[in-house]
């Protein structure tokens, strides 16, 4: 649904009487044969001037000219706000280049790659260097006069830019009225382009990159990934990209840089949050699923592109030091077969879904490796060791090995600082050795002088400038963002206030909790039980303070009122506590540890409740954190991922039983981790095999581990008993 302001409305019948009386119609007796008509002296052709009849730019929003579509005749629903709009016989076209004249690219009745050929034909060098670049943009904060984008914005402008990655979090109409904006000023450039807008998973929190929580009028929030892979629900995962597509749509957010296909086989890795675990089969159904979801079984105007990452695997990483740093700057491969094996099957899928775009990670494949399997790059080297944008042996691999037919994009700076293996090549000669190897999209630069040097320096030719600005400009035009780029500010915030989405969000988010521990069947709390129960909930993350602590008892005794909540650890009779943990990725400081180091300042606290009252401990399993500490004084143990509070309480309250399994292991202590590969999950075969940690019970917290309440074991008295006393609990 595009935009239109409600003055546009009112006017509708102005312009259609201007429309009669400005135009002539374009008799054709097959009018897709129409190519280009002039409007120099040709009575036949009809030109409506957008602005003609309305206000103009509103300040807040953009005001545009629409024609609604029509399935009769064809017409796709197009909308102006800076050009014009031809009208030949009964169909409309956006004059994008305002020539008045219908242009093939302009032209969209013809196949596109006819409309992509004759635009690139168009193209200066500089118009094209500018397409092949994205970069960051950040809209101006809290615009006294409604304008998020200055009107002489340098990238969309001067710098030709028609990619950009949106990382702010405003409500989706701010975002949709960004967007708009940006749109305008593609419009108004000499070819009339349209904008990119990109941008990281929007519907789950995250520790490092774009994140969300329930609120009013943002996007509907979901478990993290790794939440949807413990519930084992592939469908589900293909709705949720549904969802989340006509969200982003809505707002004008035409891409993801996302989702990650990365298995997760070094525990110590600080990305593991972004991923769907460290099985390569569940997470080829997640990502195939979420693929289709996000772009459908083809790409169109109801579509929202995906970028998945980070091939060929960013999981194998040494001691989980990452390549966004010089330490980490190179991918490990010690196990025979492994890349092939366990890291190339989600990319796979992913081609199958047919994702529009893939995004190549900083590292560079190291020549300590074992054997993987591939080509050798030449006789005593099994890998070039460049950075996988700039490595033709692997981008070649990606084409001619797997059939991925899209393009590629860099990581942000992987063709910058971050180039690893080419570090001692110019800025000019890292893009050409990129492009000539297959990279199309270059992240997070914004000077497209570096490609215009590159080519005028021999270093590239054009023509292989065409060939990616050609791929480009096939995603724009399948999206339909040539016929219609702007959206409805008030329509994005209907689409994400829609409670039947968020009910299966949270139906996702109570599906998404594992239980691992349940001593003596304490829960479900049932109503009967729950009558003798007294409360006691703390809360225990990085950020936590008094007021943060009392606002989430609040939202637990607002869900559910019959649970007695006590301020005082000695009131209570039983105990919940909830420990988030968090490490950051730009910390370059591996650590699973719970404790300061990862957020959690006073680990004596959780034993002291757990030793006093019966507690329940779930924990927020963004790392596989190390429990070996606050793990065996729990009476019941719970497993959250980006959670909402309000699906734990579900659980514990026996109104949902838990279903969900481990999607990674969680390892048993410090030494293990020292002792397990990097390059393959748990369950292999070559792994160390008592890798997992093991409860008191005797079960292995393992891959795919999960009990239900009809699982429940009960174990008789928690390990601490005899530490400081028979705990109050004891015997009940």
């Amino acid at each position: 649904m595009a935009s239109i302001s409600s003055r546009i409305r009112k006017k509708s019948s102005k312009l259609k009487k201007t429309m009669m009386t400005s135009t002539l119609a374009l008799s054709l007796v097959a009018p897709v044969m129409v190519t280009s008509v002039s409007a120099g002296g040709n009575e036949d052709l009809g030109y409506v001037d957008p602005s003609a009849g309305n206000a103009g730019n509103s300040g807040a929003n953009v005001e545009t000219y629409r024609v609604p579509a029509n399935s009769e005749t064809g017409q796709p629903e197009i909308e102006a706000a800076k050009k014009g709009v031809l009208k030949i016989g009964q169909y409309q076209f956006r004059d994008l280049d305002g020539d008045k004249s219908l242009d093939t690219y302009e032209d969209w009745r013809k196949s596109v790659s006819e409309r992509v050929k004759d635009l690139v034909g168009k193209m200066t060098l500089a118009e094209k260097a500018g397409m092949m670049l994205i970069d960051t943009h950040t809209p101006i904060s809290n615009p006294t006069d409604g304008r998020y984008v200055r009107a002489n914005d340098p990238m969309i402008g001067a710098k030709n830019m028609r990619h950009v990655i949106f990382r702010q979090t405003p409500t989706v109409d701010v975002i949709a009225k960004y967007t708009n904006q940006l749109q305008e000023l593609g419009e108004a450039s000499r070819l009339g382009i349209p904008v990119v807008v990109t941008s990281n998973p929007r519907n789950h929190a995250s520790t490092d990159y774009t994140n969300n929580s329930e609120g009013t009028g943002v996007h509907t929030f979901w478990p993290g990934p790794l939440g949807l892979a413990a519930a084992r629900d592939p469908e589900a995962v293909k709705e949720f990209g549904e969802i989340a597509a006509k969200e982003w749509r809505a707002a004008g957010i035409r891409k993801v840089y996302g989702y990650t296909a990365d298995v997760s086989t070094d525990p110590l890795w600080a990305r593991i949050e972004d991923t769907f675990g460290e099985d390569p089969k569940l997470t080829s159904e997640m990502v195939y699923n979420v693929i289709t979801g996000f772009q459908g079984e083809k790409l169109g105007k109801g579509s929202v592109s995906i970028t998945v990452k980070h091939f060929p695997g960013g999981g194998a990483r040494d001691n989980g030091l990452d390549p966004h740093f010089e330490e980490g700057k190179f991918n490990p491969y010690p196990t025979p077969g492994s890349l092939l094996k366990y890291h190339i099957p989600p990319f796979q899928a992913a081609i199958k879904a047919n994702v529009t775009a893939v995004m190549p990670y900083y590292a560079y494949p190291s020549n300590t490796s074992a054997d993987q399997g591939l080509p050798w790059y030449s006789e005593n080297q099994q890998f070039e060791e460049v950075g996988f944008a700039l490595n033709k042996g692997i981008l070649d691999f990606l084409r001619n090995g797997l059939g991925f037919k899209g393009y590629v994009n860099s990581d942000t700076g992987a063709v910058g600082s971050n180039a690893w293996g080419s570090e001692n090549l110019s800025p000019a000669e890292k893009v050409a050795k990129a492009v000539k190897a297959g990279t199309d999209l270059i992240s997070g630069s914004s000077d497209p002088q570096l490609i215009i040097d590159a080519v005028n320096q021999g270093l590239l030719s054009e023509s292989e400038v065409d060939e990616s600005v050609t791929l480009l400009l096939s995603e724009m035009m399948n999206l339909g963002l040539f016929e219609d780029p702007y959206v409805d500010p008030q329509e994005a915030l209907d689409v994400v206030n829609n409670p039947e989405a968020q009910k299966e969000a949270d139906e996702a988010h109570r599906k998404s909790i594992v239980l691992l521990r349940n001593d003596k069947n304490i829960l479900p709390l049932k109503d009967a039980k729950l009558k003798k129960v007294k409360l006691y909930v703390e809360l225990f993350t990085g950020s936590v303070n008094a007021e943060e602590n009392e606002k989430f008892k609040q939202a637990i005794k607002k869900y559910d009122s019959s649970i007695t909540i006590v301020d005082k650890l000695e009131d209570a009779t039983h105990a919940f506590v909830w420990v988030k943990p968090a490490q950051s990725n730009w910390d370059n400081n591996p650590r699973i540890t719970i404790g300061p180091e990862t957020g959690i300042a006073n680990v004596d606290r959780i034993l002291e409740i757990e030793k006093t009252v019966p507690t329940i401990t779930a924990i927020n399993f963004i790392s596989p954190w190390l429990i070996d500490k606050i793990e065996p004084n729990a009476a019941a143990v719970l497993a959250t991922y980006g959670t909402k509070p309000e699906a734990i309480i579900d659980v514990i309250r026996g109104e949902f039983n838990p279903i969900g399994k481990l999607p990674m292991a969680i390892p048993a202590s410090a030494d293990a981790v020292a002792k397990e590969v990097g390059d393959v999950p748990s369950f292999a075969k070559e792994e160390y095999p008592d890798y997992a940690y093991k409860n008191k019970a005797g079960d292995k917290y393992e891959y795919g581990f999960g009990l239900s309440y009809n699982q429940g074991k009960a174990v008789g008295k928690p390990d601490h008993a005899g530490e400081t006393g028979k705990p109050n609990f004891a015997g009940n």
